[in-house]
C-alpha cells in the first residue's frame, strides 16, 4: 500500500490504524494515531509520541471497525459497520462518520442510502477519491472527499467483500470476499469487475506487495497463503505457515511480508524472493 507523506498505516490482525497530522507536525512529532475502538463505538485520537489518548470522539452511531485519515492529515473516515461480524447477524450500518482531527469533533455523517455494511476505506492514489467496501451491496463506493457526495460504486460479483487494496497506479483493485472464499479483480477505471479468483472456503484480509506483483490472502481453514500473480489474475503460488493466518502487510521495502497468526500470538516473516517463510516472531 502506497502511504501518503506524513501517514503511516499499522496492521493488526484486526484493523487498520492510521497516523495523522493536521498541517506541519510539531519538530520530532509523529502526528496522531487515529484509532477505532469498536467496544465504545468512538475514534481514539492517540498522542503516539507520549502513548496516551488524547480523545475519544463519539461515532453517533453503530460500531465503526476501520478508519483512514485524508492525505492532508485533517480528516478522519470512519465506516460504522455495525455490531456484527462478517455474514454474521447483527445491525447494518449505513453511514460513514467524517471527523475533525484538529477539534476532535464529529464534522459530517455520510448516509449510503440503505443498509451497506461499509468496511474498509482507502483513498486512490490518482484519483483522490475514497473508495469504501459495501458488503450488503456486493460493490465499492465511491466518495469524493471534497464534497462528500456519493459519486459511483464498482460491482465486485461476490457477497461479503470485506476488505480492499488498490494497486499504485489507481488501475485496479482487489477484495478478499470472506464467506465465499475469493478474490475479485477491479477495473477502476471502468468501474466493473474484471474475474473473481477462488481461494480456498473462506478468507479475510489482502495485501498488494510495493510492486503490484502480487496480492496475498490468508486461507482462513488452513495454514497457507494464496499469492495471487496480478498479471495473470490467478494463484501463482501458495505459502505454507506455521499456523492459520489472517492479515498481513508487506514492508515498505518490498522484501518481506508480515503475516499475523492471531491464535500463536506470533508474526511470521515471509521472504518474498523464496516466497518461504524466514523467521517467526513471539509478539506476547
Amino acid at each position: 500500500m502506497r502511504v501518503p507523506a506524513g501517514i503511516m498505516l499499522f496492521v493488526s490482525a484486526g484493523l487498520i490504524l492510521s497516523f495523522a497530522f493536521a498541517g506541519e507536525p510539531p519538530a520530532g512529532s509523529s502526528g496522531v494515531l487515529l484509532v477505532a475502538n469498536k467496544g465504545e463505538q468512538t475514534l481514539g485520537i492517540v498522542d503516539a509520541d507520549a502513548g496516551r489518548q488524547l480523545a475519544a470522539v463519539p461515532e453517533q452511531g453503530i460500531t465503526g471497525h476501520e478508519v483512514i485519515a485524508s492525505p492532508d492529515g485533517r480528516t478522519a473516515y470512519v465506516p460504522i459497520y455495525g455490531n456484527s461480524g462478517v455474514g454474521k447477524p447483527g445491525t447494518d450500518g449505513r453511514t460513514l462518520a467524517v471527523i475533525d482531527i484538529a477539534t476532535r469533533r464529529l464534522v459530517q455523517t455520510i448516509d449510503f442510502g440503505r443498509p451497506m455494511r461499509p468496511h474498509c476505506p482507502l483513498f486512490g492514489p490518482t484519483d483522490g477519491l475514497l473508495y469504501v467496501t459495501t458488503e450488503l451491496a456486493n460493490s465499492i463506493t465511491l466518495i469524493d472527499p471534497k464534497t462528500l457526495a456519493i459519486v459511483g460504486s464498482v460491482p465486485t460479483g461476490q457477497p461479503e467483500s470485506h476488505m480492499l487494496v488498490i494497486a499504485h497506479d489507481g488501475k485496479r483493485g482487489y477484495t478478499a470476499n470472506v464467506g465465499p472464499g475469493t478474490v475479485s479483480v477491479l477495473d477502476l477505471v471502468a468501474r466493473k469487475t474484471v474475474t473473481v479468483i477462488p481461494i480456498s472456503k473462506e478468507t479475510q484480509r489482502i495485501s498488494i506487495s510495493a510492486d503490484d506483483r502480487w496480492v496475498f490472502t490468508a486461507d482462513q481453514t488452513r495454514p497457507q497463503l494464496a499469492v495471487i500473480d496480478t498479471a495473470a489474475s490467478q494463484v501463482k503460488t501458495w505459502v505454507a505457515l506455521p499456523a492459520v493466518a489472517y492479515g498481513t502487510a508487506p514492508t515498505l521495502d518490498g522484501r518481506w511480508l508480515l503475516v499475523t497468526q492471531p491464535a500463536t500470538n506470533r508474526i511470521a516473516v515471509v521472504d518474498l524472493k523464496s516466497m518461504k517463510v524466514a523467521r517467526v516472531v513471539d509478539v506476547g
